[in-house]
């Protein structure tokens, strides 16, 4: 599932490609990720599309106030209204889940399958949203609904200060791989990334965030921040199903040093990454340099299963 560099990079792709573009018509095919399927197509056409942002594992297509009238999904015209009219802060909630992709494309060219909604630009081209398992969301969201949506999130990784990360980290007693994965604590951060920057932290996932001393913290902090940034900087990672905005994979999935590497040699120091089940999820890490807790450690023997509680997953 796409984390926050690979959604960082395709919501600043669509930056680039889409912004101040306005949205002409709304057609649709299946619709059972979608929040309110009649709000988009009755919403949508007429507003221009002000800027593309991440938040989290969302994207934000940020949405101007409706014009006049616009051209609705049967290529007529409607009377938008001023009734629904709307400020700026309206938005597109967009959530990639597994296999979704939402890219520009010249209208001419033929729809892929599984493209569930194609919103016709007023430059001509379409903007596609495909999906094959369809385990995305959308939805459209007026300021008030946007704002009790968006509270329920967590820190931004990238913006997050030595204060907020050690307070967040040792107030709570769960598995640090849990808190890094807990929506509600950080915003964006998944399995691939919380599993790097561990390792490059040299802190087993197992580990009770309040049990990290203040240094530990902040290794931690400073190793998820350059692991971040970097990924967005190769346009994320491309495992199976990931492309940005212009059909390219990612190539951080070069650089990981601990995700997906069960029975390979550390980069390290040689030991063999191994893989246990913590916080619900696949966790990759070097038994040599990531110390287990105490009561975890079984000399000769694969650590099975290790669990810790954690809030919302998003």
């Amino acid at each position: 599932m796409p984390e926050l560099p690979e959604v960082e990079t395709v919501a600043r792709g669509l930056q680039q490609a889409i912004a101040g573009r306005r949205i002409m018509s709304v057609s649709m095919g299946k619709t059972d990720f979608i929040d309110d399927p009649a709000a988009i197509e009755q919403q949508l056409p007429g507003r221009r599309i002000e800027r593309v942002e991440r938040y989290g594992k969302f994207m934000l297509l940020r949405l101007s106030e409706a014009n006049g009238t616009a051209k609705g999904s049967d290529g007529g015209t409607k009377d938008i209204g001023s009734a629904t009219r709307e400020s700026a802060s309206a938005a597109l909630l967009v959530h990639l889940g597994m296999t979704g992709n939402l890219a520009p494309s010249l209208a001419a060219l033929p729809h892929e399958k599984h493209t569930h909604v194609t919103f016709l630009l007023d430059d001509g081209r379409e903007l596609r949203y495909t999906d094959s398992r369809r385990f995305g969301r959308m939805a459209y969201l007026e300021r008030a609904p946007l704002g009790v949506e968006l509270e329920r999130f967590g820190a931004d990784p990238l913006e997050i200060t030595s204060e907020e990360f050690a307070e967040l980290v040792r107030g709570r007693r769960a598995r640090i791989k849990a808190l890094l994965l807990d929506q509600s604590v950080l915003r964006g951060v998944g399995n691939i990334y919380a599993d790097e920057s561990l390792w490059r932290a040299q802190i087993h996932p197992a580990r009770l965030g309040a049990n990290l001393n203040l240094r530990e913290v902040e290794v931690l902090r400073r190793a998820l921040q350059a692991i971040l940034r970097n990924a967005i900087a190769l346009r994320g990672s491309s495992i199976s199903d990931f492309l940005d905005a212009e059909g390219q994979p990612g190539e951080y999935q070069r650089h990981h040093r601990a995700y997906g590497r069960e029975g390979k040699k550390c980069f390290r120091c040689g030991a063999t990454i191994r893989r246990a089940i913590v916080a619900g999820r696949s966790s990759y890490f070097c038994p040599a340099c990531q110390h287990a807790p105490r009561g975890k450690r079984r000399t000769g023997k694969r650590v099975k299963r290790m669990s810790g509680k954690s809030g919302s997953k998003g």
